[in-house]
């Protein structure tokens, strides 16, 4: 397995998981993640983009066992912006605030996201790549009765209890994916849609049109892994977008929000599509042995799946 260019793509924790579990067993340069950049939100002169670096911290094995941050960081800046009177609604550690203004700087002085990300992860000895879905602005906003709300606003100010009733993914009919996003498709052995998100996750970086394409057309296959475990969400507000785009919360509403795209799928339950090859595991990932275990049968499936059809 060890030779193979696996890509995942991922948004939020569970997706984040699985790119970490995969960096257990196939080689770290053979790994790519191709994030979602629609959370993204700038602030205190900063700028935060939460999916990409959630995934970063996971491959140093930094991150904070809340699931966000980093681990044992502080929160000296924020406690002193309240201070002064300063209405703090988006929680930023203090080494995490210092990550998110050199990218600042960084893009301010001509990199990319992509690039000032790679810079950014070199720092902290991530040998996998981690690539944004695309450098041009790409935002996604969530409607509800109050109005529309940036993602970061929805989570966090609104407490995702609102319904859902409106979703928007501006800038990504505009936008186009990285060269090193093509490049990493187009040379992927296998690909895999992680266990995040369909709608709010993984659906603004299948809003870029050009990306959506390059997997529709990329000899790999593609296998998506249910966020769905044991008939409920560990995390997130994904029964709720589910249920805004009238589809079932389980399994078989994730393999139809991704029609067209799919070779396979992975699940905790079985599929009512009896058409669409799947596997039923455990996808519980809560320790580093049970995340090495889904990455490494959920890459076994991708290979017979390539090699019952003919791929490469």
């Amino acid at each position: 397995m060890s030779g193979e260019d696996v890509v995942v793509l991922a948004g939020g924790t569970g997706g984040a998981k699985l790119v970490r579990g995969m960096a257990d067993v196939v080689e770290p340069e053979r790994l790519a993640a191709i994030a979602n950049p629609g959370d993204d939100i700038e602030i205190y002169g900063a700028h935060v983009s939460p999916d990409p670096d959630l995934v970063s911290f996971w491959l140093a094995d930094l991150i904070d066992p809340r699931g966000w941050g980093l681990a044992g960081d502080t929160f000296a800046v924020m406690d002193a912006l309240r201070a002064l009177g300063v209405e703090v609604w988006f929680n930023l550690g203090d080494r995490d605030l210092a990550w998110c203004l050199e990218r600042a700087r960084l893009v301010a002085e001509g990199a990319t996201a992509t690039a000032a990300l790679a810079r950014l992860n070199a720092a902290i000895g991530v040998r996998a790549r981690v690539l944004p879905a695309c450098d041009e602005r790409l935002r996604t906003f969530v409607r509800t009765s109050s109005g529309w709300h940036s993602f970061q606003e929805f989570m966090i100010r609104e407490q995702a209890e609102p319904a859902v009733e409106g979703l928007e993914f501006r800038g990504a009919e505009q936008a186009r994916p990285t060269r090193e996003v093509l490049e990493a498709i187009a040379a992927a052995r296998v690909v895999f849609i992680g266990p995040s998100n369909p709608l709010a996750s993984i659906g603004p970086m299948l809003g870029v049109p050009a990306l959506r394409e390059a997997l529709a057309r990329c000899d790999a296959p593609v296998v998506a892994v249910s966020p769905i475990v044991g008939g409920e969400v560990l995390k997130g507000p994904t029964a709720a977008f589910m249920k805004y785009a009238r589809l079932p919360c389980d399994a078989g509403g994730v393999a139809r929000f991704y029609e067209g795209l799919l070779d396979g799928m992975v699940a905790d339950e079985a599929l009512p599509d009896p058409h669409l090859p799947a596997l039923q595991i455990d996808t519980r990932m809560d320790d580093a042995p049970s995340r090495a275990r889904v990455a490494a049968q959920t890459l076994a499936f991708a290979r017979e799946l390539a090699a019952r059809k003919g791929k490469r």
